[in-house]
């Protein structure tokens, strides 16, 4: 694909991500992909090394980064610190999922909101040649989250809605679709972006011990319902959706969440049973943004893997 705004990226990644990575740099010819030796000393501590770091003087780097566990973040952050002081001529940082998102609150004395951490520590990012590092992130958990980044960088939140909304186009009844969301938060979040679609909003009240999802507003009955959401961890909620869905004459019921998370393997749960079709999910999509569930589910029906390769090129290219 040509970019209106052609510059060479010298992309560095992570090794969680390389097979996003060969995908981005598949997108374009102006994109070239560059390795980091990933090693370790004999007492577990990070060993690092940029092949050729004077061939990076005066280029545009990117490193794309994956924070799926605390014991990752330090190695990744000691490559993203070091690269802009290289002499490169401009850094972006690309963070698919930021994966501290859901703890962005403090509700009770001593709680700690890691979200704003993370945002911190990546606010201090040293500056390049070019500039402030510039951060790209898709659908970041709450939209305040955009806030806790300082002035040394230049946060890009970017979404993972218009390929979903581009392979609801595809489907056969493409015309029937309702888009539910389900809760408050991903109503907020999301609904502008689906201004063109009939919409359903769900909500969570509590019954005693429990919380109960229960159609707020919207109509379900004869529509292919399609659930819309920034991630998924265990899917409980997905699940009462669905039901509260199907109760109120839902033909067809989907989900998507850009974030397909699932500790523990709880993505199967969602998985076809055998003469059950009709009351599972007649489509899961996620996108690629977290490798490690996208190898799991890869090709097991209901999910199917949207990637996020064609946003993030066209983001290295801004």
């Amino acid at each position: 694909m040509v970019w209106p705004n052609r510059k060479e990226v010298k992309l560095f990644y992570c090794s969680e991500y390389e097979d996003l990575a060969r995908r981005i740099a598949a997108e374009t010819d102006s994109i070239e992909l560059k390795s980091i030796r990933w090693n370790t000393f004999e007492d577990g501590f990070p060993n690092l090394f940029v092949p050729n770091a004077h061939g990076i003087r005066g280029q545009h780097v990117a490193f794309l980064a994956s924070f799926s566990s605390p014991a990752v973040i330090f190695e990744q952050l000691s490559v993203i610190y070091a690269l802009p002081r290289m002499f490169i001529a401009s850094f972006t940082v690309v963070v698919p999922f930021f994966p501290t998102g859901t703890s962005e609150r403090m509700e009770d004395e001593g709680d700690i909101a890691t979200a704003f951490t993370l945002a911190r520590i990546l606010s201090n990012i040293p500056i390049s040649r070019g500039g402030p590092t510039s951060l790209v992130i898709f659908d970041i958990h709450a939209l305040q989250e955009r806030f806790y980044f300082g002035d040394s960088v230049l946060p890009c939140f970017e979404s993972g809605i218009p390929l979903l909304k581009h392979r609801l186009h595809q489907l056969p009844d493409s015309t029937n679709v309702t888009i539910a969301f389900p809760d408050e938060g991903a109503w907020k979040r999301f609904n502008k972006q689906f201004e063109h679609f009939p919409t359903i909003i769900c909500t969570k009240v509590r019954d005693g011990n429990k919380r109960i999802v229960r159609l707020k507003e919207g109509e379900a009955a004869g529509r292919h319902v399609v659930i819309v959401d920034d991630l998924v961890r265990s899917g409980g909620t997905l699940k009462e959706c669905q039901k509260v869905l199907q109760a109120n004459g839902a033909t067809k019921v989907s989900a998507y969440a850009t974030h397909g998370v699932f500790p523990q393997q709880t993505w199967e749960r969602f998985l076809h049973a055998a003469g059950e079709s009709e009351k599972e999910f007649s489509h899961f999509w996620i996108t690629d943004s977290c490798p490690e569930t996208v190898k799991e589910v890869i090709g097991k029906p209901p999910f199917e893997v949207l990637t996020l390769a064609g946003s993030i090129a066209a983001a290295l290219h801004i």
